[in-house]
């Protein structure tokens, strides 16, 4: 459900602030939001979009099992298209991942520069915000571009996010690429969770009783994406909300998650699971991911197999 953006409010208007000169017409300084997972830097992020409406948005995240040279101008590609970009037919074909790649004729270098040369193409005279999502999970070719970008004076914001070095793809490269965006003056705002205060302000805003914030507060640690999914799954009952026990029962599930292990155990391939869902196949490849981690199984049937034995959902359905 939507959620309020609550908390963020001197973090939104930072970024805006980095926005201000990009829109005049000048560069603009690099801008990091950084967090654990669940705690808005995507949800801030679309509020800085849907605020500052910027002419052009170039946008892509990393693949999660798989990581692939070019992960994001890849995904960037994929939502514009390749026309009219004046660069080498097989060197695009290798940065946007495109079916039968020709043999390797470039070195990483100059890959490089021409994955460089791609995106300036693709920013034009700007102004462009470009949004690097998870920073911490693209592959090392992305993040040497994203360092190349923070230094390449384009007219555009480059927003990056990502959670905590420790749990990226690449460490040591992921703490590098921060270190060169920090380099290059970047606004760094680091999202924690919420406090016991800012869930009743939530509550409030989405016409919930505040006397259950403190119980809320407990069973989501304010972790904002926790906190939104209880509201769904409780369809903001109070008794719900308040009551004891993990929001979303055995396996501490979300509600999305419940529904993919259903998909699952109906037999779907990841590619049906999204179309009846109504969601994309990389949100699917992630709650997969999730639901084996915390059904602690190896296989997608285990998971499967795991919810049958608990009555959460029936053997075939």
């Amino acid at each position: 459900m939507p959620m309020p953006l609550v908390g963020r409010a001197a973090a939104l208007d930072e970024l805006r602030a980095a926005w201000g000169p990009v829109r005049a017409g000048g560069g603009g300084r690099p801008a990091v939001v950084t967090g654990a997972a669940g705690t808005g830097k995507s949800a801030l992020i679309r509020a800085l979009i849907d605020s500052v409406r910027p002419p052009l948005v170039l946008a892509g995240a990393a693949r999660v099992h798989s990581p692939a040279p070019y992960d994001w101008l890849a995904a960037v590609l994929a939502g514009r298209g390749t026309a009219g970009l004046a660069v080498p037919a097989d060197a695009l074909a290798w940065l946007a991942q495109l079916p039968h790649i020709p043999r390797e004729r470039y070195t990483p270098e100059a890959l490089l520069r021409i994955a460089v040369t791609v995106v300036r193409h693709l920013v034009g005279a700007g102004p462009a915000v470009l949004v690097v999502e998870d920073l911490h999970a693209l592959d090392p070719a992305s993040l040497n571009l994203v360092g190349e970008l923070a230094d390449a004076r384009l007219p555009a914001l480059l927003v990056v996010t990502s959670r905590p070095v420790e749990t990226a793809v690449a460490p040591e490269l992921a703490a590098r690429t921060l270190a060169r965006l920090a380099g290059a003056g970047a606004v760094r705002r680091h999202l924690t969770a919420l406090s016991e205060a800012q869930v009743a302000e939530v509550l409030r805003a989405v016409g919930v009783p505040e006397r259950v914030a403190r119980a809320v507060w407990e069973r989501t640690g304010g972790n904002p994406y926790r906190l939104g999914e209880l509201l769904a799954t409780a369809d903001g009952d109070p008794a719900t909300l308040g009551g004891a026990g993990d929001m979303a029962g055995d396996g501490d599930l979300t509600a999305r998650e419940v529904e993919v292990l259903g998909c699952l155990a109906a037999g779907m391939s990841n590619k049906q699971v999204a179309r009846s869902l109504g969601i994309s196949v990389r949100t699917v490849t992630v709650h997969v991911s999730n639901l084996l981690r915390k059904t602690e199984s190896t296989s997608r049937t285990e998971a499967a197999l795991w919810a049958v034995r608990r009555g959460m959902v029936a053997a075939g359905t």
